[in-house]
């Protein structure tokens, strides 16, 4: 059984996560943790007067409610605001972990991001943990879950996904890398992911800057 942050963080980086394994704290950090809080107080800093000087966000206060805006503009707004179930821990055939929300009327799961989003969509990392959430609710409900949503509080961003045969097959190919594992996996060459890896120098990856590339 594997979990949904381990799967998400092979589909970041397969060494990533043979490094994370060997960590004995292996918490959120506090952070984090902030930043996803976010997630729940949506309907509070949209107000106009709401002060978001000393709040996790990004973006100037003006585009942060703008995208706020567009995010209100789906049809599931109302029920990310007041989910059914909150960081729900779910349990599937081969994966478990928490959703951050589970909504119903349609059955849908959403996971949130502590990063930033990507101009469409959702990262593969996020894209693979929404999968997987929506495949571990769909097993305990017996029921097909057709959507996911991936948020990113601090930019005031919410996506909604499809589980299209692309992201499933996405998902499919994380879970065969993560249990072929056997010891260390390759190193990526010289990635742009490898920057901010806390483990970049654990690993021995080499890095080059823009710079000396050219």
């Amino acid at each position: 059984m594997h979990a949904f942050s381990d799967l998400a963080t092979a589909a970041y980086c397969p060494r990533k996560l043979y490094y994370r394994r060997r960590e004995d704290d292996r918490s959120v950090p506090e952070e984090v943790e902030r930043v996803r809080a976010l997630a729940f107080r949506y309907p509070d800093l949209a107000a106009p007067d709401s002060d978001l000087r000393d709040e996790p966000v990004e973006p100037t206060p003006t585009q942060y409610r703008a995208n706020l805006g567009r995010a209100r503009e789906l049809a599931a707004w109302d029920a990310l605001c007041d989910p059914a179930r909150r960081n729900a821990f779910l349990e599937g055939r081969e994966a478990r972990g928490i959703a951050h929300k589970v909504l119903d009327d349609p059955l849908a799961v959403s996971v949130v991001s502590a990063g930033a989003p990507p101009d469409e969509g959702a990262w593969r990392p996020q894209t693979v943990r929404a999968v997987a959430a929506a495949k571990a609710l769909s097993w305990e409900e017996g029921t097909e879950v057709a959507r996911a949503y991936v948020e990113y509080p601090a930019y005031g961003v919410v996506r909604r996904l499809r589980l299209s045969t692309r992201r499933k097959a996405i998902y499919r190919e994380t879970v065969a890398t993560v249990e072929a594992m056997d010891g260390p996996p390759a190193r990526l060459s010289d990635d742009a992911r490898c920057g901010p890896c806390e483990y970049r120098e654990e690993c021995g990856v080499r890095t080059r800057s823009l710079r000396s590339l050219l």
